[in-house]
């Protein structure tokens, strides 16, 4: 555990390099579309995986990337991790997010959110905030945008109860597109509150496309339904394979963000 403990700890010394590295490469782009910035928060993306493999020995599986629909797009993704909020938006054209607002207020990170087109949510606003979020979205969608949502809100450790919200059911119904649900188990490799990087392989599987139109209480239950059935298949294997590498799978907090 300590040779993990020293390995996390320089992964993180370069993760925050090259993110500065790039911070500095990116402001240049604040003057051109929004496509270049993009590109360079891909790179951001590349240079992590690289050094999560080399350095953390964390190998990460991207599957049923056949099944990506082309154009406008809802996608639903699980929330365990940091990780996936810069790695996913790479599979897709045109990735927007609806985030918290307080993001927005980071310097130069909130600018290049804003630049970037994301979608931002005051979550004491209540009614008001769905109500134009609601509309925000479905405007980005129609133009051609693919819509990345967490439906749960926050990040949930590995095996902690599912907490689904109900807004992104009315985006959906809203937007009047496909949604494409995603599972993942990065949350045993790259957990929230720590630095720690534990070794092993991060699975993150894009599930069968559901259609356009479903009833909100169908379209609910089944996108929960298929979610959590392949994130608990993946994290299962995930702790299987760290109980064999390293002696014991780590332990997490069993919920909340």
């Amino acid at each position: 555990m300590f040779l993990i403990f020293l390995r996390s700890l320089l992964f993180n010394v370069l993760f925050y390099a090259v993110l500065v590295c790039l911070a500095i490469v990116a402001l240049p782009t604040f003057a051109l579309p929004p496509r270049a910035m993009l590109t360079v928060a891909q790179w951001w993306a590349k240079a992590t995986l690289f050094l999560m493999r080399v350095v953390c020995n964390i190998k990460v599986e991207f599957r049923g990337l056949e099944k990506i629909p082309q154009g406008p797009l809802v996608i639903v993704a699980k929330h365990q991790s940091f990780w996936e909020t810069f790695v996913l938006p790479g599979f897709f054209h045109r990735p927007i997010f609806i985030l918290k607002r307080q993001l927005m207020q980071i310097p130069v990170f909130g600018q290049f959110l804003v630049k970037t087109g994301m979608i931002a949510i005051d979550r004491k606003a209540g009614v008001k905030a769905l109500l134009d979020m609601t509309r925000r979205a479905r405007e980005a969608v129609r133009g051609g945008g693919q819509l990345v949502i967490f439906p749960e809100g926050t990040r949930r450790a590995p095996g902690a109860p599912p907490d689904y919200k109900t807004g992104f059911a009315q985006i959906y119904s809203s937007c009047g597109v496909q949604c494409l649900p995603i599972a993942l188990n990065s949350g045993l490799f790259w957990p929230r509150r720590t630095f720690m990087r534990y070794p092993g392989t991060l699975v993150v599987e894009f599930l069968d496309p559901l259609p356009p139109g479903l009833p909100k209480d169908e379209f609910l239950s089944r996108v929960q339904t298929v979610i959590e059935d392949a994130t608990g298949r993946l994290v299962e294997a995930g702790r299987k394979e760290q109980e064999q590498s390293i002696g014991s799978a780590p332990s997490y907090a069993p919920s909340g963000s």
